[in-house]
């Protein structure tokens, strides 16, 4: 009789534990380090809440893919004007909101006429900033009209800034989204988790998992632990790098060592003296040693870069001699600007490892040439509200992780404040150019341009390091743009 009990019982337990591994093939919880402020894409300079919803939740007419192309989102086709200034947009049939309403032309007409409103509080607006109007044809064609040719167009409305959302989703869009996507927001515990469930009424190739969860863990110790204690699927973006060998050698995990889009600086106010003289932020350039900050804050991951332009683009200039290492140098021109005794100003550091780590490395490497710069650690929201929008600060750190965005050094009252119109003039060339190799010549004059003005101190090209259980599949090892897109993520047989 204990002989059969002992059958049974472990006949139980196994079917218990095929239930639990059938379970798991359909769930997934995937852990990162910064929590979103709130859920508009559309409203908001936080990379986190792309990192959530892009895809997975929200969709454009276009999206950016694992390898960084650019194809077909909620518009199947499209057509260009031989003077490139229209562009027709056809759009997928039987496409469906979370909600059960459909989306059509006039859903498009409306969140595009909203990102480019004069009272839009959209992050990237100008991206949308050459449209002189948007038309309805019928439910499924919508025609925008611009104001001259922009090379750029398709790959702008790739971005999460320009998601197509629902009127009548506008007023809980930050606490409960409303997209087309493959999942279905279903539950936020702040300071937690966000879960979505699989949208079996996707108009797309469905998702395979069925239910998912975002994990928030800041702290780099609880990040190995939990991945350690598999309390997680995945942690991308994870911010241990020096744990990396560890998992590499366990044959529970795998690791996913990537590129980003995340040029990670030095951010510079440079209308707060003494950042407005070129010569201080020029001593600035020379008393860092990106090195000591990539082999000391990343454990050796990451690119040294020059300017503020991805490595792995074709159109990239290598310029970090621009900038090179030379305390010495960096005193010199300190004296030169009225500064022989050196300056104090502050430093504010958000969460991610990179910047609080980095910013002990840099904070040293400054105090050796005379700039006193005092840490100050703030949470995410702090730094959107004092350094983004309040523009009060000296230095920060921070990773730029939107595609491409070069453009950003033309807008005088982004958070770094650099006024140059010739530059300026440059970006409004580049984007009405369509040639190919004239667009490369243009993105090269851009970026000697912003390392000659010494614009920020740029650091290096942040990697995209992530931890996953060997079983799954699909993640991407790149970060083309801010997203975890788990819509073709699935756990191997």
């Amino acid at each position: 009789m204990k002989h059969f009990v002992s059958q049974l019982a472990l006949a139980s337990a196994l079917s218990v534990a095929g239930f639990a591994a059938h379970a798991a093939n359909t769930d997934i919880t995937v852990a990162m380090q910064l929590e979103p402020p709130h859920l508009d894409p559309t409203s908001a300079a936080a990379g986190a809440i792309d990192s959530v919803l892009y895809s997975n939740v929200f969709e454009g007419l276009t999206r950016f893919m694992g390898d960084g192309s650019v194809v077909a989102g909620l518009a199947k086709s499209w057509d260009i004007s031989n003077d490139g200034l229209v562009y027709t947009f056809i759009l997928h049939d039987n496409v469906l909101f979370h909600d059960g309403s459909t989306m059509d032309a006039e859903d498009v007409q409306f969140s595009l006429n909203r990102a480019r409103a004069d009272d839009s509080t959209n992050a990237q607006k100008a991206l949308f900033a050459g449209i002189t109007n948007i038309s309805v044809l019928d439910t499924a064609t919508v025609v925008v009209t611009l104001d001259a040719p922009n090379g750029n167009f398709l790959f702008n409305l790739a971005w999460g800034d320009a998601i197509i959302v629902a009127p009548e989703s506008i007023d809980g869009i930050k606490q409960a989204p409303i997209g087309t996507g493959a999942f279905k927001f279903a539950n936020w515990v702040q300071g937690d988790k966000i879960e979505l469930i699989r949208n079996d009424a996707y108009w797309g190739t469905p998702a395979v998992l069925e239910n998912v969860t975002f994990k928030f863990i800041s702290d780099p110790t609880a990040a190995f632990a939990s991945v350690m204690a598999e309390d997680v699927d995945a942690f991308v973006g994870f911010p241990a790098p020096e744990n990396l060998p560890q998992f590499e050698a366990d044959p529970r995990f795998q690791v996913l060592v990537g590129s980003t889009e995340g040029e990670t600086i030095l951010s510079t106010n440079n209308k707060m003296p003494p950042f407005d003289n070129v010569k201080v932020r020029e001593a600035l350039a020379h008393a860092i040693d990106r090195r000591a900050i990539v082999d000391g804050a990343m454990f050796g991951y990451g690119t040294p870069i020059g300017t503020h332009f991805a490595p792995h683009n074709p159109a990239y200039v290598d310029l970090t001699g621009t900038s090179a290492y030379d305390p010495e140098l960096a005193k010199k021109l300190l004296a030169e600007a009225g500064f022989a005794d050196g300056f104090e100003t502050t430093l504010h550091l958000p969460p991610p490892s990179y910047a609080r780590r980095g910013g002990e490395i840099i904070a040293a490497q400054l105090a050796q040439v005379g700039i006193k710069a005092q840490i100050t650690n703030v949470e995410w929201a702090q730094w959107l509200e004092t350094v983004f929008r309040g523009k009060d600060f000296g230095l920060t750190i921070v990773s730029h992780t939107e595609p491409m965005d070069i453009s950003i050094y033309a807008n005088p009252e982004y958070y770094f404040q650099y006024e140059n119109p010739a530059f300026q003039e440059l970006i409004t060339n580049l984007n009405a150019t369509t040639d190919p190799e004239a667009r490369t010549a243009l993105m090269g004059d851009a970026q000697r341009m912003i390392s000659g003005d010494y614009v920020n101190g740029y650091l290096f090209q942040l990697a995209q390091l992530s931890v996953a259980k060997a079983g799954v599949q699909g993640l991407w090892a790149n970060a083309p743009t801010q997203a975890t897109d788990l819509t073709a993520v699935s756990w191997a047989d």
